[in-house]
């Protein structure tokens, strides 16, 4: 499915109606170049999920994880962002892929297509695009 944003707030939006699909065990690759809207997407995601806290990109810690309180299922929230990485091997050390199969937990991965390798056949990839008007978000 493709969709079209033309602001912010219209990708928090759709990510938000994204967000009401999940009951936890979900992992999510996120494809896009610098400044496409990954982390964009991921805050409206963590909003609908309840989650107050900034979101921002772990570009230098690789991975954070946020409490999930306002969900019945869902307890956690994995953000891992593979930019800086050189192999998948690099977050597979810092425990990344312990959290792909909790029945509890969505993973968000940023640059998923630097580990594809690594992650589950049941990963749902999100590829965000921008042209001069749009950010086209395919699912």
């Amino acid at each position: 499915m493709k969709y079209y944003t033309k602001t912010a707030e219209e990708t928090l939006a759709l990510a938000k109606k994204f967000a009401k699909e999940l009951k936890g065990g979900e992992i999510i690759g996120l494809i896009g170049n610098l400044g496409a809207g990954k982390t964009l997407f991921t805050k409206g995601i963590a909003i609908k999920l309840g989650i107050k806290k900034s979101i921002t990109s772990p570009t230098f810690v690789l991975m954070k994880i946020y409490p999930v309180n306002s969900h019945e299922q869902i307890k956690f929230l994995v953000h891992i962002d593979a930019y800086r990485i050189k192999s998948a091997n690099d977050l597979i050390a810092i425990g990344a892929n312990e959290h792909f199969d909790q029945p509890d937990t969505v993973t968000i991965i940023e640059w998923a297509d630097k580990i594809k390798k690594i992650l589950p056949k049941k990963t749902k990839f999100i590829k965000i695009t921008i042209d001069r008007e749009n950010r086209i978000i395919n699912v």
